[in-house]
This record gives C-alpha cells, structure tokens and sequence, in this order.
C-alpha cells in the first residue's frame, strides 16, 4: 500500500520559530518503522510541508496532540470525501476516540507497536475495524528504532523509555505510556543513536531520572558517541546525585529541562507532582551548572491556589535560582487527565475548542483571579523574564560553560525565546 503519515500544524500560521525551535514528535517515524518494507510510507509534518490532499493514497495515518486534533480532523475528512481510509491516533483519539471517529474510519488507541500490523491487515482485506485498542503496554524489547526524518529541525527525537510512576494531575503522558517505567534495551538505543546522522538528540522521555541505574548504563555507553543531547528529569533525583549528572555531561548532555511547575508545595503536592521538594531547587539547579550543563525550568500558572501577585513571587525565585532559562505556560487540562475530569465535573471548562489548548489561552474559570489577571500576568512575567537586561544578566553569570554552550544560552535568551512567548501569547 502506498500509506501517507501527517502530524498536522496548530491550526494557525506560525512562523519559522516554530519549525526551529519545537522538539519533534516521534509518533510518525515510530509509526513508519513498524510498517513493513513492503508498504511505500511517506512522513508529512505540516509544520514543514503541505499536504497534498489529491494524492492517490491507500491509507492515511494521522497523529494529533489536543492543541492539532481539529485540523487533524480537518484533514481526515478532506482525505475521506475522496474514499481514502483514514486512520486517528495519538494522545488526543485516545482520550476521546467516540469524538475522533466521527472523523476516521479507525481510531488507534493507546500505543501503536501491538495493533498496527492488525490497521494493515485489515485495510488490506477492506474490513477495517472502527477501533483498534492496545490492551497492554507493549514490551520495551519490540519498541524499534524510529525511522528517523533528518534535515527539518536541529534536533533528533528519540526515546529511550517509556512510563512515569508520578502520575500528575495535569500530565496526558501517562494516558499512552502508563505509570509502569519501561526501558529500552540499551543496546538498542545505542544502535540507533549510531544510526542518527545528525548530532543534536532530544530524549522525548518523561524523564531520564525515573530510574537512576538505568540512565547511568546508558549514559556510561554513549560516552564517544560525539553527541549532544537535552532531556527531561526531576528536581529531586538531580539534587542528589552527583554521579547521575557527571555520566550524563560526559555522554554529551547539554540541557536539562526541569519540570518545576510551581515554587508552592502545596501545589505540587495537590498534583500529585512527588517528584518535586521546593527545598531541593537550588541545589539541584546549581548542581546541574556546576556539571557543565544548561538547565532551563519549565513553570505553570493558573493553578487553584495562585493569586496576582504569584507572578512577581515566581519571577523573584527564577532569578534566584540561576536558570538558564525558564518555560512559561498557562496550566491546561488535556481531555484524559485527572485535573480535566475534575474541572470538568466542576464546570470549569469554558472550551472545547481545541485549537486553543496550546498552553497559551486560558481554557477554563480560575479560582483566585480573573482570565485577563491570569493571561496579563503570565504574558508580563515571560516579557519582563526575557527582557534585555534580563537576558544579558544571566549571560553574564554563565560559569563552567563552554563556548558552544554559552551561544546557545545567549541565542535562546536573546533571540528564540523572547519572540516564541510572542507567538505563544499573540503579543
């Protein structure tokens, strides 16, 4: 068959910042290599190329996160007003696969490794089913190395894992991935990284610290691979263990992004986020940049307890820290997430318009301010975070960094950052 794979855009025009600066879905190149050689696939990403609607298909496979699922939808139907067989998947279909298969012949829910041999095998017969649902999680072993796009964005996704025990209020993740870690073999990982062209990887785990031992191994063997690479991982693992962290900046570690979320414990606590002590952020922080690495938080408003004035109180802590950099986005309750249930069950949900679940729209009724407090707040604290000044201070206070790395400070800071948070809240 002659299959089409599409990760559509955002619904909106976005400019080259976004096809430069977002890490890469896996999905579809995951997706390509458990299809067998006989099949002719062909990867679109919308971000980079358009799609050709009038194309002769066999089957089109669609992946959607929340914020991309309406013009997934949009596409699926332009595909199947021609009587092509339209194939939905991903974080979004999983949650909400009744609303996808409006859209779709079938709906792939859960992960793809244990029924997608079955969507061909069917689509081949003309017996597609309308859902194909992975009962368990698959083994880490049968998890292949991704057929890898190389060119469109500086970095190459990978996963050497999957799984997260936490179990976050907010977080989609485990909705595909489950709460049980899975690790791949390393010898597979490996072998795929050798495989990579380029030098830049970006670990698509949800976190690289879940399991210490584990990470150790992988980092000890990819010593003299000669690649650079960012991942996720936890405040608390990092804060303590020294070891981690010098395997991980030999192997060629750049960046750690840290889910901080929120310098209140009682808000982590109340999201189940176990994984983070607010006493521990300095110290993990500086940790990671005595290693040699950058280290940018990644920080939510809009949680229950926040007020106005959690704003100038964050801002203060971040300067505190010494980040690198810092992530600012509006809390957002993706459909499948406990915190969604919960808003929602309370009334608290003001859209289901998607397109507007991109972690930069206020989606639903805060409790301690207004939408406009919330939206005001947020879009002054990232302005005023990346303001020159701002910018030219932390630069100034890099320490135990290479050159390599204090461009890519200064460039992030001064340049990618401040315009993507321009883009991200319409300023």
């Amino acid at each position: 068959m002659n299959i089409l794979l599409v990760e559509p855009h955002l619904g909106v025009k976005r400019t080259w910042l976004y096809r430069s600066v977002y890490y890469r879905s896996l999905a579809l190149e995951q997706i390509a290599a458990l299809t067998p050689e006989h099949h002719s696939v062909e990867i679109v990403e919308e971000k980079y190329n358009a799609i050709n609607v009038n194309q002769a298909y066999d089957l089109v496979g669609i992946s959607c996160f929340t914020c991309n699922a309406l013009r997934g939808y949009q596409i699926a139907d332009e595909f199947r007003k021609r009587n092509i067989p339209v194939v939905l998947g991903g974080y979004h279909p999983s949650a909400l696969p009744q609303e996808a298969k409006q859209h779709a012949d079938a709906v792939v829910i859960g992960e793809a490794e244990l029924v997608w041999h079955h969507v061909l095998h069917d689509v081949e017969q003309g017996k597609i089913k309308p859902f194909y649902t992975s009962k368990t999680f698959v083994d880490p072993k049968e998890i292949p190395a991704a057929k890898h796009i190389e060119g469109n964005s500086p970095f190459t996704s990978l996963q050497a894992s999957r799984g997260c025990p936490f179990g976050c209020k907010f977080c989609a993740m485990q909705n595909i991935e489950g709460k049980q870690f899975r690790p791949r073999p390393i010898d597979n990982i490996i072998a795929e990284i050798q495989s990579i062209k380029g030098k830049n990887l970006f670990f698509v785990d949800s976190s690289l610290t879940l399991n210490p031992r584990f990470s150790k191994s992988l980092f000890q063997e990819m010593k003299g691979l000669h690649k650079n690479f960012e991942c996720f991982g936890n405040m608390n693992t990092l804060a303590k263990d020294d070891e981690l962290l010098s395997l991980a900046s030999t192997a060629g570690c750049v960046r750690w992004l840290v889910g901080i979320e929120s310098i209140s414990q009682q808000i982590l606590d109340s999201m189940n986020k176990r994984s983070n002590d607010v006493k521990k952020y300095k110290t993990a922080i500086k940790k990671i940049r005595d290693h040699g690495m950058l280290v940018t938080g990644l920080f939510m408003f809009g949680f229950d307890t926040d007020t106005p004035q959690t704003f100038d109180n964050t801002l203060q802590a971040m300067y505190d820290m010494d980040l690198d950099s810092a992530s600012f986005s509006v809390l957002t309750p993706y459909p499948g997430t406990q915190l969604f249930t919960e808003m929602d069950a309370q009334g608290r949900i003001n859209t289901k318009e998607w397109s507007q679940y991109t972690e930069g729209n206020v989606v639903y009724t805060p409790k301690n301010m207004s939408r406009e407090e919330l939206l005001q707040g947020i879009r002054q604290a990232a302005m005023q975070y990346y303001s020159f000044s701002g910018s030219m201070k932390r630069c100034l206070s890099s320490k135990n960094l290479s050159f390599p790395l204090f461009i890519k400070k200064a460039s992030r800071n001064f340049v990618y950052t401040k315009l993507f948070y321009k883009e991200l809240f319409d300023l």
